[in-house]
């Protein structure tokens, strides 16, 4: 029997459940179904702060965890996503002591990547407080990891990570260990392996994009969200309330992740959700205060 563990959709200890909805592609009608979309913000965690860069060239220190959950709590985001960017370089565990401090504070669904490769693991990081685990390096040598999440946890546990950069052939290929290895996986067949093995989401990266703040590869983006039948986060490149109308309505994408736009401008998760709400797509408590 599954360990019983602390899922999405679940309150506890304060936290909202999980019913914000997404764009969700039906994988037997194949029609979309308009639910609500979610706006992400994503923070990189490098050592004991927060980090920023270009093309997962990540050097720029922008503060710490704590504080940063703090005031996206106030934001009114949707969700959370924490990943540990050298946690797979150097070979260790995640760190649940600090997983366990920062989600003690964290009041909308959390998402923790980094590090994670075996359902131990998984399983200390949900008793640490994460909601959602999110993998990438690890499913390459051990696809079936995401299977044994899936079955341990349930499937909208488990987000399935994959930084995607393009080639002289205009194909994308994917890459591991923070965009430094290539894999030889072309990213399509790769997000629809994934899916079939069981995850619950995919979260979908430009190497070239992340941290450009010039806007999302859209041709990534539309290329996994037609191809598989479970909600798709787009990450990499944000950097105006438009990007995100276009990861939307352009690339199909479920979801919207940001990182530098949240950290280096004066746009808000609010102000986007009012945007996109303007221009007929469906969001969450957009109509709160600043």
């Amino acid at each position: 029997m599954p360990d019983l563990i602390r899922h999405p959709g679940i309150t506890q200890g304060g936290r909202r459940s999980l019913d914000i909805g997404f764009y969700w592609k039906d994988p037997k009608k194949k029609d979309l179904k308009l639910l609500k979309v979610r706006i992400i913000p994503t923070l990189l965690w490098k050592d004991s702060g927060l980090v920023k860069g270009v093309s997962f060239d990540s050097w720029r220190r922008v503060g710490t965890v704590l504080p940063a959950v703090k005031v996206y709590n106030m934001r009114e985001v949707d969700e959370l996503i924490v990943l540990d960017i050298t946690a797979t370089r150097e070979n260790r565990e995640p760190d649940y002591e600090s997983v366990a401090e920062f989600s003690g504070d964290c009041f909308v669904p959390l998402t923790i990547g980094g590090g994670i490769r075996t359902i131990d693991h998984i399983k200390k990081l949900l008793r640490s407080g994460a909601d959602k685990i999110a993998i990438n390096s690890a499913a390459y040598d051990d696809p079936d990891l995401i299977a044994r999440a899936a079955m341990h946890f349930g499937s909208q546990c488990v987000v399935a990570s994959i930084d995607a950069g393009r080639m002289d052939d205009g194909n994308h290929y994917c890459y591991a260990h923070c965009g430094s290895a290539r894999t030889g996986k072309e990213v399509v067949a790769w997000a629809k392996e994934l899916e079939k093995l069981g995850a619950g989401e995919i979260l979908i990266t430009s190497v070239e994009k992340d941290g450009t703040m010039e806007g999302y590869d859209l041709d990534l983006i539309r290329k996994v969200s037609e191809n598989v039948g479970i909600p798709v986060i787009a990450s990499g490149g944000a950097g105006n309330y438009q990007h995100f109308h276009d990861a939307l309505s352009i690339g199909k994408s479920s979801a919207v992740a940001a990182a530098s736009m949240f950290h280096f401008t004066e746009q808000t998760p609010l102000g986007a959700k009012q945007f996109l709400q303007e221009r007929g797509i469906c969001v969450r408590n957009a109509n709160m205060r600043q």
